[in-house]
């Protein structure tokens, strides 16, 4: 890092700071703290969509898959087209209902029990996968750029995580989801450029994007987008089955992405936010997975240096800090420095105030109802402190859990988590017949067998438990597959289970499933579109199925 990288962060960190000095002016009510008094534009929110997904266990953990794995992840961030279902299924019932959180919608549809399981269980989510996966990238860059700067690399492993946990914990809380949101706009220019530099001079040292198909080509079987079934990693059938999954929670259940259409100032901002933010989402393929491959192939040719892990392989998590510090030029090292750094802090400013939310709004009012709107302010201020408190004391685990990858672990924890809520959302929107019963044993069953089969997982991957045998069986099935049995068996209890208790009176679930809304409320929705919608998304449609035909060729 040179002078003139560093003035770049420091300017970063300014704009930063003046953007929260103006969001915290306007923190009165739980609805200006928590959802940006509502009244976010389309572009805001298309943005802030992005900036919060794509965080810095994107950018190096994508880009490290790019290195090891190839294109196998690329299908993940193909789920561009789930954000259509988010704005034209989803969005119309969370919108018109009012609703801060996803658990309070819930509660609408079902009953408080669910409300306070799906809570709980995002909450532990996101201390546990969101903050550990993100901090620990970004960290890794510190590590990389600074060895020495604070006495060692591990030194500076540390500085850098606790730093950015801290500065992004303090503007959060001051400056509320309206300072997340505005941030995140700066942040998502200064993420794709800075990332779009790394694939430019990558490409310009490489040779073109011919050399780089030609080298790839050399090992076409780890490399291509399709997996033949017998693939130990990513066989074609279990990843359209999960990632699909996965997709559907993540981008139209989970209160992390969700709170930023719920912000917009109206239905159809939010729609159309969320339809930005699809051609947004195609973005990462270019400018993390592909770069990764770029690293793999000057590696081959020997024109920068990754450290390899302990059987010769390249260390995939560190091909991205390796392209920053070893290509690019002082001034733009600090801009693609400071890339890095807004996607570390939008994911967890996004983080930390979605938990301040759900914690406020769907555990602390049910214990203490009718508290005044500054007391609720203050309350998701403490939350938040205490999600940065937690984060912290996870940093020195975080080392230990990213032993096949970053995004490849985040994505096989988020697989067994995802099929449960994933299958409540959709038949409580869809069919009328799901009942409470139904969704609390649905989400508790799934919840439990998910983390049951993590469990067994790490136990037999540190070594602690045989292999062999049914408990060694599941420990060993493949997380694709194992996201697919979840969803059916989750499916399968809340239909059953909602089936062994009377159904819900219409009057309780009206303008709540898709078979309940009244003709006024069909109308309502039906105003909220027009042509050009209708054509954004289809070209949306077209964009993907033209990356997908590409890639599936292009080796």
């Amino acid at each position: 890092m040179q002078p003139i990288d560093w003035l770049v962060v420091a300017l970063y960190f300014s704009v930063l700071v003046f953007i929260v000095w103006k969001s915290s002016q306007k923190q009165q009510t739980s609805t200006d703290y928590f959802l940006a008094g509502r009244d976010i534009g389309w572009f805001a929110v298309g943005c802030s969509l992005l900036a919060s997904n794509v965080g810095s266990e994107h950018i190096v953990g994508l880009a490290g898959n790019g290195a090891t794995s190839g294109m196998a992840m690329a299908h993940w961030e193909l789920q561009a087209w789930v954000m259509l279902l988010l704005g034209w299924v989803f969005v119309p019932f969370y919108y018109r209902s009012g609703v801060f959180t996803m658990p309070e919608f819930l509660e609408r549809r079902f009953d408080a029990s669910t409300r306070l399981v799906l809570s709980c269980v995002s909450l532990v989510a996101y201390v546990f996968t969101k903050v550990s996966v993100t901090v620990f990238a970004g960290a890794l860059v510190f590590q990389t750029l600074l060895p020495d700067t604070f006495g060692n690399p591990d030194n500076a492993f540390m500085v850098g995580a606790v730093t950015t946990v801290v500065l992004t914990g303090i503007y959060t809380v001051f400056g509320g989801f309206r300072a997340v949101v505005y941030t995140e706009v700066a942040q998502t220019g200064l993420l794709i450029l800075g990332s779009a530099f790394i694939t430019i001079f990558g490409l310009a040292q490489l040779g073109g994007w011919g050399e780089l198909r030609q080298i790839v080509s050399e090992k076409s079987s780890t490399f291509a987008l399709w997996r033949p079934l017998e693939d130990p990693d990513f066989p074609w059938l279990g990843v359209m089955i999960a990632s699909v999954i996965i997709g559907v929670w993540y981008w139209c259940t989970d209160q992390y992405i969700v709170q930023r259409t719920l912000a917009a100032k109206s239905l159809k901002d939010a729609r159309r936010g969320a339809i930005f933010g699809g051609y947004l989402k195609v973005l990462p393929v270019f400018i993390f997975l592909i770069p990764g491959m770029i690293g793999y192939a000057l590696h081959q040719k020997g024109i920068i240096s990754i450290p390899s892990d302990s059987d010769g392989n390249v260390s995939g998590d560190m091909v991205f800090p390796t392209m920053v510090a070893s290509l690019l030029p002082a001034g733009l090292r600090g801009v693609v420095i400071a890339g890095v750094l807004s996607a570390l802090m939008s994911s967890l400013a996004s983080l930390f105030n979605s938990a301040a939310t759900l914690f406020t709004v769907d555990i602390y009012e049910k214990i203490r109802p009718g508290r005044p709107e500054k007391h609720l302010v203050m309350v998701g201020r403490m939350a938040t402190g205490i999600v940065v408190v937690l984060g912290l004391l996870w940093i020195p685990v975080m080392k230990f859990i990213s032993g096949g990858g970053l995004y490849q672990y985040l994505q096989s924890v988020q697989g067994y988590l995802a099929p449960p809520i994933t299958a409540v959302f959709l038949l409580g929107l869809f069919v009328k017949r799901v009942n409470a019963r139904g969704a609390l044993y649905g989400l508790s069953i799934g919840f439990i067998l998910g983390m049951t089969k993590l469990t067994l997982q790490a136990l037999a991957g540190a070594g602690v438990m045989s292999s062999e045998g049914l408990l060694g069986s599941i420990a060993q099935l493949n997380f694709l597959y194992a996201s697919g049995w979840l969803f059916l068996i989750s499916v399968l209890v809340v239909v059953f289970a909602s089936l062994s208790a009377p159904a819900q009176p219409a009057t309780q679930i009206a303008g709540l499933t898709y078979s309940g809304l009244s003709p006024a409320e069909q109308a309502e929705n039906r105003e909220s579109w027009g042509a050009s919608d209708v054509i954004a998304s289809v070209l949306l449609v077209a964009l993907v199925l033209v990356v997908y035909v590409y890639f599936s060729f292009w080796i």
